[in-house]
């Protein structure tokens, strides 16, 4: 018999709230496939599929050009360097994203990158399962309150990663050169117009901002040259903003004193990363945005953002590209 229903196509990774969502819609045919599906599999169910969310799943021109009955994309997240934007908008397709969601979760996962590097957490553990408690003073911890920080992207993360670091009594300094002054500096952070002259300023480095052609090696050797000796970086945004081969020689020289990482050039990053064998570095795989509460508040927002866009009310804040519309 045939069907009225559009198909909607939700990963097995979506937090249920957000399923429940779309299912409750009796005019939606909602299909659950596998979040590592592979394009061999996917294109096919695409031909007559209206909405797709994704999680890991690439979505690029061979992706759109399967999908002629397509209205909408949705990312559970805030990251879409893994979708061909020029390839959605040339069929006036709009990418949507799941707005603040998950800002919180990504900005506390920042922040305790900061202080457990500050408190050399994983160094204080070993020596009390190491039977080395007498060693505790060789190698003290140091406070947040009164270094530097220099924030790099002002936006949904970048901003809330700030108020914390403000709750720590530290001086942030704030790089963003999409962002007005006046905005940065309500929040009571400076803003600063050049990367390069502040890098020697911060204590930590925080990286906040999204992944592009004109971000991609932004951190390179060069760069990480001009950082204080003894600083810190902390990247929970993208793999291949920052340089892993020059940050591992930063590392090992020990011109930074630490590194936390959330995110890599490769995913899952390979076990024999040189970043992998320094003490100095705590990793964690890509989970900043994932957590309890994000896994749901990014399903709900994702669903939200697809029926919008099905019901005509497309949340244009969420959309990347919202010259779709007209």
């Amino acid at each position: 018999m045939a069907t009225n229903k559009r198909k909607v196509m939700l990963p097995h990774t979506m937090g249920q709230q957000g399923i429940d969502i779309i299912r409750a819609r009796e005019d939606i045919e909602t299909v659950i496939y596998p979040g590592n599906i592979g394009q061999a599999d996917l294109l096919p169910q695409l031909a007559d599929c209206s909405a797709i969310a994704l999680s890991s799943t690439h979505y690029k021109q061979t992706e759109m050009d399967a999908s002629p009955a397509m209205q909408v994309v949705a990312r559970i997240g805030v990251g879409y360097d893994a979708v061909e934007v020029p390839a959605l908008t040339a069929r006036h397709v709009p990418l949507m994203v799941a707005g603040t969601a998950n800002s919180v979760s990504v900005a506390e996962q920042a922040f305790h990158l900061m202080i457990t590097l500050a408190k050399k957490v994983r160094h204080m553990d070993s020596l009390v399962r190491d039977g080395k408690w007498h060693d505790r003073h060789q190698s003290p911890p140091m406070e947040l309150s009164g270094k530097t920080v220099l924030i790099v992207g002002f936006g949904r993360i970048g901003t809330r990663s700030a108020k914390r670091c403000i709750g720590f009594d530290m001086n942030v300094l704030v790089f963003d050169p999409y962002v007005d002054a006046a905005k940065i500096a309500a929040a009571g952070c400076e803003p600063v117009a050049d990367l390069d002259a502040a890098l020697p300023r911060a204590d930590f480095v925080s990286i906040h901002c999204p992944k592009s052609p004109a971000t991609i090696d932004l951190m390179n050797a060069a760069r990480l040259a001009k950082m204080k000796r003894g600083a810190f970086l902390v990247n929970t945004a993208r793999g291949g903003i920052v340089n892993e081969p020059a940050l591992y020689d930063a590392l090992a020289s020990g011109h930074l004193a630490g590194a936390g990482l959330d995110v890599f050039d490769m995913e899952p990053t390979p076990l024999d990363n040189k970043l992998l064998s320094l003490p100095n570095v705590i990793a964690s795989p890509h989970m900043a945005g994932v957590t309890v509460e994000a896994i749901q508040a990014m399903a709900v927002a994702t669903a939200r953002n697809i029926l919008s866009v099905l019901d005509g009310a497309p949340n244009r804040d969420n959309t990347i590209n919202p010259e779709v519309y007209g």
